[in-house]
C-alpha cells in the first residue's frame, strides 16, 4: 500500500532541506586581511607570494606589493583561515604574518 504525501508535507520537507544546506554558507564570510612579507627583496618575490596565495582553496583575490612588503588577501572563511596563508607564504619561501591596523589595537580584519 503507497503511503500519499500531501503537497503541505512535501513544501515543508524541500524547505527543511534546503535551510540545512545554506546553513553553512550562513555562517560563512568574506575576510580581507593584510599580511606583512618582510623577506621580499627583488621584483620577482611578489609574483611568487601572489600565486603561492591563489593556490589556496578560498582565496578571491590577492595584491602584493614589493613596496609595501605586504599582501592583501580577500577570502572566503569557511574554506581557508590567516594560518593558512601564512603557510602557503612559508612554503614558497617567504615567512609573513598579520599585519597589525594603526589606530585599532588589534590585527586586520
Amino acid at each position: 500500500m503507497k503511503t500519499l504525501v500531501s503537497a503541505q508535507a512535501k513544501k515543508l520537507i524541500l524547505t527543511s532541506i534546503l535551510a540545512f544546506a545554506f546553513t553553512d554558507a550562513a555562517f560563512a564570510g568574506v575576510r580581507t586581511v593584510t599580511l606583512s612579507v618582510p623577506g621580499m627583496y627583488c621584483a620577482v618575490c611578489p609574483i611568487t607570494v601572489k600565486k603561492a596565495l591563489e593556490k589556496v582553496p578560498g582565496v578571491s583575490r590577492t595584491t602584493v606589493s614589493f613596496d609595501k612588503k605586504e599582501a592583501v588577501v580577500t577570502f572566503d572563511d569557511a574554506k581557508t583561515s590567516v594560518k593558512a596563508l601564512e603557510d602557503a607564504t612559508f612554503e614558497a619561501g617567504y615567512e609573513s604574518r598579520l599585519k597589525e591596523v594603526p589606530g585599532e589595537g588589534g590585527a586586520a580584519k
